[in-house]
């Protein structure tokens, strides 16, 4: 049986071009990027040029760029570093209820240490309330962190009034983009971005490598100490393989970013149309509008979100409930109920996301399948 993979927003393949850049790094030039004899020296090369071309991607400096081992740890080092480093300026933070849990929970530490929370609701397509979001700054508010794009709804978030609005306060911005990075164009400087996350195995690189931006003149405790690596800020030796990896994997999102984002988009609308036009009570999660390009996520009633995805499973067919990193957990999905679904709604989603893989065949096989196994769990 083919495997019909539409999970790319819990993982991505590796491209070939990428794992073909990364390969030499394990085997011939494998030297340790801190030392001075000349593979040592290559491998610290290959870092910097894999530095420039993730700056290229969002229109940031190279030296804006640190890497990290994925999105998760650029989240924690950026949003407790910036706390730790301006506790005296203030202990308040604003985000969002339906951020990623590497972004709930690192607040959720910092608010037992002292810090204090504002965690802003969204409607029912998942957007915050500008409104809202100025009346919750005062004057001891240190830092706004609001994702780019969700993770289950694909909701693109209004980034660039986000940050105007935090720098009309003096206030320093951060925006978790692991879905939204080589997905949708992202210019930190034109849109007023101080500090952003990104994870390489969400855009054809591999697990285990992300990297963070951070302006220059922004000042961040460091989250790991040893070494002297990432200019004093990450240290341990790198993971030079993966850096270039991530690099390659993003010099090919931002040369092919157009097409990408116009193959996914079809695919999704596509895929919407055919699903409200043949099964009874689907419910769609999130903005039809603005969303990410390859994010499908629908409520189907009367059926369970767990016996749906075995049995999409049993027909080779990946898909999820919701993000990756929350599987396993009975409760339903967090972002879902923010957003006013019903308990029974949101066990009963099911999130589909595309990739450069997927065609139209490839669609027409799951909504074949998904209107049968709908169609026999209602029964």
């Amino acid at each position: 049986m083919e495997l019909k993979y539409f999970d790319n927003a819990a993982t991505t393949r590796v491209k070939k071009e990428v794992l073909e850049e990364m390969f030499p790094y394990f085997h011939e030039k494998y030297g340790n990027p801190s030392s001075l004899y000349s593979i040592g020296r290559a491998s610290k090369k290959a870092i910097e040029e894999a530095r420039k071309k993730v700056a290229n991607l969002m229109n940031a400096n190279p030296n804006e760029i640190y890497f990290t081992g994925c999105g998760s740890e650029s989240d924690n080092t950026i949003i407790k570093g910036i706390a730790h480093t301006n506790r005296k300026k203030g202990k308040h933070i604003i985000t969002s209820q339906i951020e990623h849990p590497a972004v709930l929970h690192t607040c959720q530490v910092l608010e037992k240490q002292g810090f204090e929370i504002t965690y802003l609701k969204v409607n029912k397509n998942g957007f915050i309330d500008i409104e809202e979001l100025r009346n919750s700054i005062r004057n001891d508010t240190i830092l706004i962190t609001i994702m780019f794009a969700n993770n289950e709804i694909g909701t693109i978030q209004p980034i660039e009034m986000v940050a105007k609005i935090a720098k009309m306060y003096n206030i320093l911005f951060h925006t978790d983009a692991v879905q939204a990075c080589g997905n949708i164009p992202i210019d930190v400087k034109r849109m007023g971005i101080d500090a952003l996350s990104l994870s390489g195995h969400k855009l054809y690189a591999p697990k285990g490598i992300g990297a963070l931006y951070v302006k220059n003149g922004i000042a961040f405790e460091k989250f790991m100490d040893g070494g002297h690596q990432e200019k004093n800020k990450r240290a341990g030796t790198e993971n030079v393989a993966g850096i270039v990896g991530l690099g390659k994997a993003c010099e090919l999102a931002q040369i092919h970013l157009k097409e990408h984002m116009q193959q996914l988009k079809q695919l999704r609308d596509y895929f919407i149309t055919q699903v409200e036009n043949k099964i009874e009570g689907a419910v769609l999660n999130g903005s039809k509008e603005n969303r990410l390009p390859g994010n499908a996520n629908f409520s189907f009633s009367g059926i369970d979100g767990e016996a749906l995805l075995l049995n999409l499973d049993a027909k080779g067919i990946c898909a999820s409930a919701g993000s990756a990193c929350t599987s396993g957990s009975s409760s339903p999905s967090h972002v879902l109920s923010s957003i006013g679904l019903s308990n029974e709604l949101a066990h009963g989603s099911l999130r589909v996301t595309f990739g450069e893989d997927n065609t139209k065949e490839d669609v027409d096989y799951l909504i074949e399948n998904l209107c049968e196994i709908i169609a026999k769990l209602r029964k």
